[in-house]
């Protein structure tokens, strides 16, 4: 089969396709004949090797494991022992290790079957970004009904998803953007949207119940005057290219300290992508509550080419690898 694989840590020129072994599910596992496969901030982490303390599980010189990719949609090809509800045949969507090939292995735990009338494309978009935007309103921010919510980094993967995602919450939502996102934004279901290139939210009137930041762009001293006394801070992201591992270890630790002394919940999210939490994203699709935004499609040979436009951090929510 086709694979994406890399053997040692720098920029996406390294990836390389190349035919490998298919394969083989283990206990609870099954193998998925990959249809589309989803573009994530993970995937250029894991490729240079950044921020440099990941090497500490990903190899210290060179990648422990070639492989790439982890959003999936596809169809079961075959299952592994003690699987107990998947078959062949079902389309499914989650996570698995290699998702940019071919063929696939994936936890049924972290796999769900596809709802009706939504396609592969649609579907691979959905899990790392879903369930982050997902986990991070609903448990970390706690966000209910007539809060006022904002999402800094609005037309991003997680953010197209957050918006929509706390709007089926019931909350009032402004996304931060820039100026060319402002209409696609709006037409996500944001009561009001702030070009950042014209105001900074940080500075704007009005404080707000929930901030879920995903860019990281604005010091926490900035981020806790746009909340309300006891609001609430979702941090998420902030780690672009441009940044060292030293400065994101130093902005956590700045944001445990602070939190101790503060009354408002200064938090973030570390997803957990599971088959309950994808049978809420699988529902939310279904009813037309959540609508994936999918800038564009690339090849299985371009992923190299796809990685880079999402490492620029302007994508327009998410970027796809179409395998079949």
């Amino acid at each position: 089969m086709q694979a994406i694989v890399y053997h040692r840590y720098g920029p996406p020129d390294v990836l390389e396709c190349k035919e490998i072994a298919r394969p083989t599910p283990g206990d609870g596992e099954v193998l998925i004949r990959v249809q589309y496969a989803g573009v994530n901030p993970y995937d250029w982490h894991f490729i240079r090797g950044a921020p440099g303390f990941i090497r500490l599980f990903t190899g210290l010189r060179r990648p422990k494991s070639p492989r790439l990719g982890a959003d999936v949609a596809g169809v079961v090809e075959a299952i592994g022992p003690g699987t107990k509800q998947l078959k062949p045949g079902d389309q499914v969507f989650g996570i698995c290790k290699g998702a940019f090939a071919e063929y696939a292995c994936g936890k049924e735990s972290e796999l769900a079957i596809i709802p009706p009338g939504i396609i592969f494309e649609q579907a691979a978009s959905v899990p790392i970004a879903g369930i982050t935007a997902l986990q991070g309103l609903r448990d970390s921010g706690q966000v209910k009904a007539g809060q006022t919510v904002l999402i800094n980094g609005a037309a991003g993967g997680v953010g197209t998803f957050a918006v929509q995602i706390a709007k089926a919450l019931g909350a009032i939502v402004t996304g931060v953007c820039s100026t060319r996102n402002v209409e696609m934004v709006s037409s996500l279901g944001a009561d009001r949207v702030i070009d950042y290139s014209r105001e900074d939210f940080t500075r704007a009137d009005g404080r707000f119940d929930v901030i879920f930041d995903l860019v990281g762009n604005h010091p926490l001293s900035a981020i806790q005057r746009a909340l309300k006394e006891r609001g609430t801070f979702v941090g998420c992201g902030g780690g672009g290219p441009d940044k060292s591992g030293w400065e994101l270890m130093a902005g956590m630790l700045g944001q445990a300290i602070a939190a101790k002394f503060s009354k408002q919940k200064l938090t973030g999210v570390f997803a957990k992508v599971n088959t309950a939490d994808l049978n809420v994203l699988a529902g939310m699709l279904e009813s037309g509550a959540i609508k994936p935004v999918v800038e564009r499609s690339f090849t299985l040979e371009e992923t190299a080419e796809a990685i880079r436009h999402v490492e620029s951090c302007h994508a327009r929510g998410k970027v796809i690898i179409a395998v079949t």
